[in-house]
């Protein structure tokens, strides 16, 4: 008995085994060879369709008032085109709490979601190193995008001197802007997305779905429409029609329509068309609207619409305003 007591005891003194170490190399290996459940549950998000949209504007100048967001708008018109429903906006804090939170909701609620701003050389542009903690992912520079940005940039008339090859406090301040969150265990390409040749900023894609996209309007438009072309493919419709709207303009007050439109809704709801209607204030006239994918039925029910508002379909919403000015000025 006091032997096999001392065996277990000297068993027991023995060191533990250190399993939960291991070297940054074999690490990568075998993230490489056995990607982590989220690392999987990326790639195939970013292979999904693509039926919701939420998009993240971050900036202590917008919300200070010192810049006008036009980013979200452009987003807005951009989903409507592609027949992408846009769920959600919202424009936060340059602060790391705010867009790790935002970014983590909305990457697991949306299919798609846009990040705009905070991407700068700059103390206060972090989205990149928030939305990397957010999916608890390293920061590592993206090679193909610094030699990009020697190549297609160039230094400001103020930094005579400033040389890509030496190591200064400039230097290290415009790399910050091609350190990207990187999964190790997924391929590069489907993370980093060049838009265009003539562009050395990249759009880092997070999660399967979180695209980091620049704050500066120019060059966020010009790079969701560049990316639109990978997008095709996972719409529902794959030729990018979107839906449409169709604008109708009434002399009735919002009252006045308003029970007709409700029965309308109810009745073209199966259809997928959605009945809206807009006050124009200080206007003499009013816009209802249809927007769906049916572009035939829709059709079908403009002359319906056009006898129940005592109106008629028009193309843009102040398509009557010379008109109503015209008639204005004679009275």
């Amino acid at each position: 008995m006091y032997s096999r007591l001392s065996q277990l005891a000297r068993h027991l003194s023995r060191p533990i085994p250190n399993y939960a170490h291991r070297s940054a190399a074999s690490s990568l290996t075998s993230s490489l060879v056995h990607p982590a459940p989220a690392s999987i549950m990326a790639a195939e998000r970013q292979k999904a369709m693509i039926h919701t949209a939420g998009c993240i504007i971050i900036g202590d100048e917008v919300l200070g008032g010192k810049t006008v967001d036009s980013n979200s708008a452009f987003f807005a018109k951009y989903c409507f085109s592609l027949g992408i429903q846009l769920k959600r906006i919202e424009v936060i804090a340059d602060d790391e709490a705010e867009i790790v939170e935002a970014t983590r909701r909305m990457s697991t609620t949306y299919d798609m979601v846009v990040t705009s701003g905070g991407i700068g050389p700059t103390h206060d542009d972090i989205t990149y190193q928030s939305i990397a903690k957010a999916f608890d992912l390293p920061l590592k520079e993206h090679t193909e995008a610094f030699e990009r940005m020697k190549r297609l940039s160039r230094p400001h008339k103020s930094q005579p001197d400033f040389d890509w090859n030496v190591p200064s406090p400039a230097l290290n301040a415009k790399k910050r802007m091609i350190i990207l969150p990187t999964d190790n265990s997924r391929p590069l390409e489907d993370q980093v997305v060049f838009v265009s040749d003539e562009l050395w900023v990249p759009i880092s894609v997070v999660n399967g779905n979180v695209h980091i996209l620049p704050g500066v309007p120019r060059l966020f438009e010009q790079m969701l429409m560049g990316l639109k072309a990978s997008l095709l493919p996972r719409l529902t419709d794959p030729e990018g029609k979107g839906v449409y709207r169709l604008l109708f303009s009434t002399p009735l007050a919002e009252s006045a329509v308003a029970e007709y439109l409700t029965e309308l809704a109810s009745r073209v709801e199966a259809k997928g068309i959605k009945v809206g209607s807009y006050p124009r204030w200080g206007k003499d006239r009013n816009t209802v609207t249809l927007v769906g994918r049916d572009l035939e039925f829709m059709e079908s029910l403009v002359p319906e619409v056009e006898k129940a508002v005592r109106g008629h379909r028009v193309s843009t919403e102040d398509e009557d305003d010379a008109l109503e000015a015209d008639n204005n000025a004679e009275k």
